[in-house]
């Protein structure tokens, strides 16, 4: 296999805020493994939140290219082993070579990877719109440019939060999920879920800091809203830390390191009685490709990552108005870089 990198800057439409800070552009490292003269795609992006700076993962991807350079692909799972042994502390790496990985395989096999799993691509459940944290009349603005969804996440974690809910509720009727990305203290979270209920809010996303595992299983236990894990689910050890103080789990690939961990996140999310969903970060339609491979697996998605940019890497899997349309392409269905 030969390992290669393509570095993108990704600009977003608007300054996407929560409540720990905001990016105007995301950095992208694009993995493309190839071989037998096909090539797979993934992709790693950078967050500060996560210690993954782009200039650390791409030494971890330089460093990988020696050791795949002598390897030939035989199945994803044998790759993602290979790769794991190395990349340990380094899950957007790992996620992003076990994304191409996925990629090449259906690339090679000539089928779409959800097809190679048995899957449906009519069974996915619909998307979010994501609408970040800014002035309310802002984020009413931001609401009204992107109308039809079936679904919009509110980032909040504001002293707004209340005021942002009841302004854009009185625009639309559709669901609305809350994700405040930690921003809540454990009585702001008691006295904010009950409120959103009554705003036909559906669930809310990280209301607390991961620290806060005592306050998280007293809130679990009298939220009036569903309470979904993110920063507190990252990887699959995780998840059974989750039940009995979350409902549902949030994974992103890059978290969690790959399409292959998730699948057992999945799997094991069941086991305990959890909703699953999957989530992204700002990313292209090469990250966003790979993710909606897992649709059909889920209670609720989040992938609008690519939505969100006013320049996209690539070409692939498309969301529009929360519907997810898979080409007819093989792999992931990632038809070109830009």
């Amino acid at each position: 296999m030969e390992l290669l990198l393509h570095e993108y800057e990704l600009p977003l439409k608007h300054p996407f805020k929560i409540s720990r800070g905001t990016v105007t552009v995301q950095q992208s490292l694009i993995v493309e493994l190839r071989q037998d003269g096909v090539s797979g795609y993934g992709e790693a992006v950078s967050s500060t939140y996560y210690n993954s700076p782009i200039e650390t993962m791409r030494n971890h991807l330089v460093g990988m290219q020696p050791l795949l350079a002598g390897e030939t692909f035989r199945d994803t799972d044998s790759f993602w082993n290979l790769c794991a042994g190395c990349l340990a502390n380094a899950p957007f790496v790992l996620s992003g070579l076990d994304c191409a990985a996925h990629d090449l395989w259906g690339q090679l096999e000539g089928a779409p990877v959800h097809r190679l799993w048995g899957l449906d691509p009519d069974d996915s459940v619909a998307s979010s719109f994501t609408i970040g944290i800014a002035e309310v009349d802002e984020m009413v603005a931001k609401l009204a440019e992107m109308p039809g969804w079936p679904v919009y996440k509110i980032k909040l974690g504001t002293r707004r939060d209340i005021e942002i809910i009841r302004a854009l509720r009185a625009q639309t009727d559709a669901v609305f999920r809350i994700d405040a990305n930690c921003g809540w203290t454990p009585d702001e979270a008691d006295a904010l879920t009950a409120e959103m209920a009554q705003l036909r809010v559906e669930f809310i996303e990280q209301p607390l800091d991961p620290s806060e595992q005592k306050a998280q299983a007293s809130l679990f236990h009298k939220s009036a809203l569903p309470i979904i894990a993110d920063e507190s689910c990252v990887r699959e050890a995780d998840v059974s830390q989750c039940a009995d103080r979350f409902h549902g789990i949030n994974i992103k690939l890059c978290k969690c390191g790959g399409l292959t961990p998730a699948r057992r996140m999945i799997t094991a999310a069941r086991d305990h009685g959890l909703k699953v969903m999957v989530g992204c970060m700002a990313e292209s339609s090469v990250g966003i490709s790979a993710a909606a491979q897992l649709a059909p697996l889920l209670d609720y998605a989040d992938l609008d990552g690519a939505v969100l940019l006013s320049k996209d890497a690539a070409d692939g899997v498309q969301l529009r108005q929360g519907q997810l349309t898979f080409p007819d392409a093989p792999g992931l269905g990632i038809r070109s870089l830009r």
